[in-house]
């Protein structure tokens, strides 16, 4: 959840670290006294994400600032089209400026590549969804942009929900002495029964051992279209499936015909590009 405490405490540190004494350069050039009017402009079409960390970045530089939102995040836009005005002191605004568009261009960039995802498997159940592969410190902003664009969030942080791996596996199996069946059950009978449960496998052969411990979903890992779609069949709706693992915009539509429920795909946060977005002032007066 992307709440405004939050929002504050990441906006004031990014507004530290860019103008830790002020900015020298709109102290020198320009008037105390001066305002300005800017349009936050789309220069390419795209998902919009992002509007309360713009505005924060402006008011908590001036409180002053004035911050009209022409969109709302999830709405989609095309290039040219104006997203927001910006009305105040015109050295408070140009100072807020670049921390603004930082956060909003990222937003909008994970907005827009998760609703391209959606949109190519739209016409099957499966839900697509991000991953903890984010930016540290901005998890919240990045998975925020995520729900924007249509898509999902897995598990926010590894205190919300129980997800064995193949290493947390090779441990506990080695650790134990007991068979993957037997350590996961082990490991249900501690839980409570609101806590999730998500294993993950690489190999066909691993997904019966794991369903009879009565687990909650699991993840089948780099496997090819072939093999999801004979793992589909396998688990047979005993379990929630998630597909995970090289996961792109050519592959998913495939991944997702296969009936799995889940695509968990972490380049909707760690490769996505910046949206091409500009903040154009229209009007300055002394």
């Amino acid at each position: 959840m992307l709440t405004d405490q939050i929002i504050q405490t990441v906006v004031r540190a990014a507004l530290v670290e860019d103008a830790p004494w002020g900015d020298v350069t709109s102290s020198l050039l320009i008037p105390e006294t001066a305002s300005a009017t800017a349009r936050l402009a789309a220069r390419e079409p795209g998902t919009f994400s992002g509007g309360a960390v713009f505005a924060a970045a402006m008011t908590i530089t001036d409180p002053s600032i004035v911050v009209e939102l022409a969109v709302a995040d999830g709405d989609a836009f095309q290039a040219g089209d104006t997203l927001a005005t910006v009305s105040g002191p015109a050295r408070s605004v140009l100072q807020a400026e670049r921390v603004a568009l930082n956060f909003v261009q990222r937003m909008s960039g994970i907005a827009t590549l998760t609703a391209s995802y959606v949109a190519e498997v739209a016409h099957t159940k499966a839900r697509i969804v991000d991953t903890r592969k984010t930016t540290p410190g901005l998890r919240a902003f990045e998975r925020h942009a995520v729900r924007s664009g249509g898509g999902h969030n897995h598990r926010f942080s590894l205190s919300d929900a129980v997800m064995a791996k193949d290493n947390h596996l090779a441990v506990l199996t080695e650790q134990s002495g007991l068979s993957v069946t037997d350590a996961l059950l082990a490991v249900r009978s501690q839980l409570s029964h609101t806590t999730h449960l998500e294993v993950e496998v690489d190999r066909i052969d691993q997904i019966e051992p794991v369903l009879a411990a009565g687990i909650d979903t699991i993840m089948l890992d780099n496997f090819t279209v072939e093999q999801l779609r004979d793992g589909v069949a396998l688990v047979a709706g005993r379990a929630l499936v998630d597909a995970s693992g090289n996961v792109n915009l050519s592959t998913v539509r495939a991944v997702a015909e296969t009936g799995v429920d889940v695509i968990s795909v972490g380049a909707l946060t760690h490769s996505v590009r910046a949206l091409d977005l500009g903040l154009d002032v229209v009007v300055a007066t002394p």
